[in-house]
């Protein structure tokens, strides 16, 4: 699993191991350190950059999980180059060489990002127009058509876009919508969206996207080969407003403010479910937006979340040239003095 230690990582190796899966990580330590509360406790682990990742490294595995990437618009944006050096030619030399190394199954962690500027209030189905906005959704367009294109009897790749993601995570991330809000609300008792609200966001919890890797993982090969599939709920295909409207209702008392001064977002997309459904029956999305407002407040208050944790260790942007500017790390992202073998 590149990308352990992980937002979405740092859920999803407990969920593999406890489905009786052997895990083993491949991370640089980017956000190691960006934890709320305990240390979580990592399965073993490769340190390595995903751009240094050899054939040998992956001799002997089943599979490949691939989450690591710049997993943010802002920060994509600041460094284009970057996001295409890593989330695209990365993540598809990555593919190739599990290939080349006998790896039967590569799951990928896409996006519905890659509907972007959707111009229609339908839900999408995977069959829809990809219409990325930012270079991190285009970078994800990229890596699924270099996939499919490597796909063979011998060699699975299953494409899984997930929904903006929510929920606790040891790791945490307060640079997405919900997670953001709320911490928003709790620190500050007001929850402000500055554009108009009308957007529309599918959300999925960060543990339901692990269980669906997890059933993707075992899956049939020929219900799920070489296939993308939205990651998500109907039920959690709603605006932003309803979003903030959620968080409101999980801190009584905190001041709600849509002031519509960023006008209307041109990221807005509805996603239709029903593909995953079909080819992982096993699977469902448990988490709603209202569960994950309260799990979110109690968590930052009985944790001990504070502006400075908020501003400077779970905003990704921050975090990295905060490192940068200590000399942790280097202009292409690369921690300074770590072996590349």
């Amino acid at each position: 699993m590149t990308g352990h230690q992980g937002y979405l990582g740092t859920v999803m190796a407990p969920t593999l191991l406890a489905a009786g899966h052997d895990v083993v990580g491949l991370d640089t330590g980017l956000f190691a350190g960006s934890v709320l509360g305990p240390e979580p406790d990592d399965p073993p682990s490769l340190v390595r950059d995903l751009r240094d990742v050899t054939v040998d490294d992956l001799t002997g595995f089943d599979a490949v999980i691939h989450l690591a990437a710049l997993s943010n618009d802002p920060l994509g944006s600041l460094v284009p180059e970057l996001t295409y050096d890593i989330n695209h030619h990365a993540a598809s030399r990555l593919a190739r060489l599990a290939k080349e190394a006998g790896v039967g199954r590569f799951l990928y962690a896409s996006t519905c990002s890659v509907y972007g500027a959707s111009g229609t209030d339908q839900a999408l189905t995977e069959e829809a127009p990809m219409r990325p906005v930012t270079p991190y959704a285009e970078s994800k367009v990229r890596v699924e058509d270099d996939l499919v294109a490597l796909a063979d009897d011998d060699f699975t790749p299953v494409m899984l876009r997930n929904a903006t993601a929510f929920g606790f995570s040891p790791r945490l991330r307060c640079d997405i919508v919900l997670n953001n809000l709320c911490a928003h609300a709790v620190l500050d008792h007001r929850i402000l969206v500055t554009s108009d609200g009308s957007p529309w966001r599918p959300l999925v919890h960060a543990a339901d996207i692990a269980t669906a890797f997890a059933e993707a993982l075992v899956a049939p090969r020929e219900a799920v080969h070489a296939q993308a599939f939205n990651i998500g709920s109907d039920a959690n295909n709603v605006q932003v407003t309803q979003i903030a409207e959620a968080v409101a209702q999980a801190v009584p008392g905190a001041e709600l403010l849509i002031t519509g001064e960023t006008g209307g977002d041109p990221r807005s997309y509805r996603v239709d479910f029903a593909k995953v459904g079909a080819a992982l029956p096993q699977w469902t999305a448990r988490w709603s937006i209202a569960d994950g407002a309260a799990e979110l407040v109690d968590a930052y208050r009985r944790l001990g979340m504070t502006h400075d944790a908020f501003a400077r260790r779970f905003t990704r942007l921050t975090w990295l040239r905060q490192r940068q500017e200590q000399g942790e790390l280097d202009e292409a992202m690369r921690p300074v003095g770590q072996d590349r073998r």
